[in-house]
Formats: C-alpha cells, sequence, structure tokens
C-alpha cells in the first residue's frame, strides 16, 4: 500500500514538472501566466495520483503492461524539454538550450523533405511569417518526429523481439484496457485487430493531415499563434507524440488479439485431443480458424 501511494506520487509529480515545463523555462513567459500554467499541472498531477493510487482502473491503459506508458510518457517530456530548451536558446545564449537547437537543428534537415510531415507543418505558416519562426517550426517538428517515430521502432522491437507483454506475467485485459469491454459486441479478437487497425492508419495519418487541416482553416485559426513559444511547443510535441501514441495502441492490441487467437487454438486443440465434439466445441473451433 506505501510503496503503491510512493509510486502514484512520483508520477504525479513527474507529469506536473511536464505541465509546467515550458513556462518556467520560457522567460517570456509572463508571471499571471506561469501561475496558470502551475495550477493545471498541479490539476493534472492530482488526476494522475488519484488514477495510480487506485485499486481498480478507470481511465489509463495499459498500467500493468510496460513500457508503454513509459515510452509515451518519455517521449513527450523528451520533446517538451528540448523544444523548451530551443525556444529558451533564442533569447538566452545557454550551453544546455545551444545543444537542444544544435539537435533540433539536425534532425529537422534530416526531415525536411517534400510531402513529409515536417514540410507539411512548416508550410501551415504564412509566406510572409519571418524566417526565425520557420527556422524554429522546423527544427521543433524535426525533432519531435523523430522522437516520435524511436518511440514506434522501439516498442515493436519489443513486441516481435521482447515478446511484449509475456515476459511481464499474464496479460489482464481488464486492468490493462478499462475502457474496452470484451463481452460486449462481436468477438474480441476481431474487435482488438478492427481498433488496433484503426489506431495504426491513424496515427500513420494525422501527422499529415493536421497541417493540412490547419491550413484549410487558416480564415479560422491564425497560423501565427505558432510565434507565441509556448503554443509551439505544446502544438508540435502534440502533433508528433500523440499520432505515435495511438501506433503504439494499434500495435499493442493487435499483439494482445493474437495472443487470444493463439491461446484459443491450444485450448481447441487439447479439446480435440480428448475427444470434445460437442456442438459448442464445433463452433468455437469454426470460428477460430476463421480468423487465422
Amino acid at each position: 500500500m506505501i510503496a503503491q501511494v510512493f509510486n502514484a506520487l512520483f508520477r504525479a509529480a513527474l507529469v506536473a514538472v511536464l505541465v509546467a515545463l515550458p513556462a518556467l523555462v520560457l522567460p517570456s513567459a509572463s508571471h499571471d501566466g506561469s501561475q496558470i500554467v502551475v495550477l493545471v499541472s498541479i490539476v493534472i498531477a492530482l488526476l494522475v495520483f488519484l488514477e495510480y493510487n487506485s485499486a481498480y482502473p478507470s481511465l489509463v491503459e495499459f498500467r500493468y503492461a510496460p513500457p508503454i506508458n513509459r515510452l509515451r510518457f518519455g517521449a513527450l517530456f523528451l520533446s517538451v524539454a528540448v523544444l523548451s530548451a530551443v525556444c529558451a536558446d533564442a533569447t538566452s545564449n545557454s550551453t544546455i538550450g545551444a545543444i537542444g537547437a544544435a539537435v533540433a537543428r539536425l534532425t529537422g534537415g534530416w526531415l525536411d523533405v517534400p510531402f513529409s510531415p515536417v514540410r507539411l507543418m512548416v508550410l501551415t505558416l504564412p509566406p510572409d511569417a519571418p524566417a526565425t519562426l520557420v527556422n524554429t517550426l522546423r527544427d521543433a517538428a524535426g525533432f519531435a518526429y523523430f522522437v516520435s517515430l524511436a518511440i514506434v521502432v522501439v516498442f515493436f522491437l519489443q513486441v516481435h523481439v521482447a515478446g511484449w507483454p509475456a515476459r511481464h506475467g499474464a496479460f489482464n485485459v481488464w486492468i490493462n484496457l478499462p475502457l474496452f469491454d470484451p463481452t460486449a459486441g462481436s468477438d474480441v479478437v476481431r474487435r482488438l485487430q478492427r481498433h488496433g487497425l484503426i489506431n495504426l492508419v491513424l496515427g500513420f495519418l494525422l501527422p499529415f493531415l493536421f497541417p493540412a487541416g490547419v491550413k484549410a482553416a487558416s480564415g479560422v485559426i491564425d497560423p501565427m499563434i505558432l510565434a507565441n513559444a509556448q503554443t509551439l511547443i505544446w502544438v508540435v510535441s502534440l502533433w508528433a507524440i500523440l499520432p505515435a501514441s495511438m501506433m503504439i495502441r494499434g500495435l499493442a492490441m493487435n499483439r494482445i488479439a493474437q495472443m487470444i487467437l493463439q491461446k484459443r487454438q491450444r485450448a481447441y486443440a487439447a479439446a480435440e485431443a480428448e475427444g470434445d465434439d460437442t456442438p459448442a466445441a464445433e463452433e468455437s473451433k469454426s470460428r477460430t480458424y476463421q480468423l487465422v
């Protein structure tokens, strides 16, 4: 019980630091704005503490199936921290900011190719946008998108090389997917596969669709709001990390569906070996082999 409380406090503190980091690092942030951000960070940290201190899950998925949530949080924290350093370096010549700016400039140059999400993100700015803002957005988008690609590759290796989640023991669908009801609707394997495919497709397309949507709605949404450093940090970080998080969820759900299917096939093979020819067993076996 005490370990669970400390674990929840630690996670809540990390989330609070993440939310407040840009406002605390950037010198251009106003005093009142910083206070509002700190208040928001405390509220979000309280929600995280209540979630992880509870014995039963409510919102957070994959609580007991690391490293999904660690990858998601780590990627978002890294993106926000580096982009904060990049934006802060524009006004204060710090060593950390210079290193972050150099890394972001390098990744931005790599990924700023025709028809790439980074190029589309830069094109959301109007033609008369300052060159400094264009370069900052390119570097920020390049670094954040590079981080998003990296965590997807890392989790892909976790699934197909390290055998996630088998090495962490039995996978409990109810605890790790509290918003997914395995007893509702059609066959659970088909539903997991469908949800996984939807998450993978959306995660791949959103980095392309978001800049196109912003450009199409430029009469309603002013792209120059990205001139505000805090807005740029959060928009670019969420634009890159949320789709990657969806792709990770899609990979995880497909993996869970595959595990359930394998377990069914072993159970049906054992039933066949024991001579179970009841109508229910025959119907289950027929339905299982159609999924292969």
